[in-house]
């Protein structure tokens, strides 16, 4: 979800710019900043931003260059005149000197020789905004789309070795029959005691079943498949594929549970890494 984008709209005498960013985040946080003089617009804004982001930590810059000399500024000569009148009868009057260096600046510091008119919004501008944030939101979006085809080549790569460790875990699986019935003989045998053998293959049959993990392969395989087909055929899949790595965790757990063979275990702890990894870039899909 991290991304940025830049739109510009020229207008006679001023130039719009308009930035998107943002970075991860499981909600929509959008921070608009832009002249006082669009505020009025803020809310639109927010709304054309909000659909288009969806999710994520996203702040919106808006900036205006003048391209031309002007000011909101004007002088009253007919004020300004007036006052530069009557301060030359009283330096005449009293002779002083006249000093126009600090004269002028004061006399246009005095009460309405200067006025300023505030801005207003035209219509074009306003258009000129839209337009400006419209060009950053398709660049953004661009720019997300680009970074997301390149997570999930990523994501289905992972997935691919979570697979490749339930395979490598099938030898050691049908060794470790042959190995815990071994186990048992062995302990009894210390024993030194009488014991059925009918029984006692029984048990251990019963026990191993409980070690299967036939079941958690088949789900971990249907899981991994369909996390694929999501992957590749819908649109906005961040959560879905949250979900279906939560579904792919419960399966890899109980395996390990159920491993009770050393290089078992370690395949799992490796597909465990591989998940977190998935977990954490999932975050980052849309």
């Amino acid at each position: 979800m991290t991304g940025f984008g830049k739109g510009e709209v020229s207008l006679p005498g001023k130039k719009i710019t308009v930035e998107v960013r943002s970075l991860n985040s499981k909600q929509l946080d959008l921070s608009v900043r832009m002249p006082a003089v669009y505020r009025q617009m803020e809310f639109e804004l927010r709304g054309l931003a909000s659909a288009a982001i969806q999710r994520g930590k996203a702040d919106i810059s808006v900036s205006v260059e003048n391209t031309t000399v002007s000011t909101s500024a004007t002088v009253n000569k007919e004020i300004f005149g007036e006052y530069m009148r009557q301060v030359n009868e009283a330096l005449v009057y009293s002779g002083v000197s006249a000093d126009y260096d600090a004269i002028v600046p004061a006399v246009l510091r005095m009460p309405e020789v200067v006025s300023s008119q505030a801005e207003s919004l035209s219509e074009e501008e306003g258009e000129a905004l839209k337009q400006a944030l419209q060009q950053a939101l398709e660049q953004f979006n661009a720019f997300r789309e680009q970074e997301g085809a390149t997570l999930i080549a990523d994501l289905l790569r992972r997935v691919d070795q979570i697979e490749e460790y339930k395979r490598q875990v099938e030898p050691y699986e049908a060794a470790r029959a042959e190995t815990i019935k071994n186990r048992i003989r062995e302990n009894l045998a210390q024993l030194k005691v009488d014991v059925d053998t009918n029984r006692l293959e029984q048990e251990m049959i019963f026990y191993i079943e409980k070690l299967d993990i036939t079941e958690e392969k088949v789900r971990l395989t249907n899981h991994c498949n369909y996390f694929r087909e999501v992957a590749a055929s819908e649109e906005t899949v961040g959560r879905k594929l949250g979900f279906i790595a939560q579904e792919m965790g419960r399966e890899i757990n109980t395996l390990g549970s159920k491993a009770n063979e050393a290089n078992m275990q370690i395949l799992v702890v490796k597909m465990k890494d591989e998940l977190e990894k998935i977990k954490e870039q999932v975050l980052n899909i849309l």
